[in-house]
């Protein structure tokens, strides 16, 4: 077994355990939908950025991360759109909406920081 295949097994057994640290989420990105996947997500905080001319909007970011192997195995485009289920409305799951700020996929691991724009 050689070193990356060793620590692409860990990104799952360990930093993407949903008894641990992940939760499962389905992710819609480029026409695919990947669902139940574990995954990392973590609303960082409101943007320091002011959004001109629309006043009662706000910016977030996020940070996502995910095995390459669950999302297609690459990495998601930088500026491209991608959602997150992020709760239920009705009974149906309800997605949020982000772009990919800055993408990366370094030993199997994804790692996404997210904007979103809300009011």
């Amino acid at each position: 077994m050689s070193f990356k295949s060793m620590v692409e097994a860990d990104n799952k057994s360990i930093f993407l355990n949903d008894s641990e640290f992940a939760e499962r989420h389905t992710v819609k990105y480029d026409g695919n939908e990947y669902k139940d996947i574990s995954v990392l997500f973590i609303k960082v905080k409101e943007l320091d950025k002011k959004v001109r001319n629309m006043e009662g909007t706000y910016g977030i970011t996020a940070v996502l991360h995910a095995s390459a192997s669950d999302i297609g195995g690459r990495a998601p485009e930088r500026g491209q759109r991608i959602a997150i289920d992020t709760g239920t409305a009705l009974g149906k799951p309800f997605f949020s909406d982000f772009k990919i700020a800055t993408s990366k996929n370094e030993l199997g691991m994804v790692t996404l920081e997210l904007e979103a724009y809300d009011e």
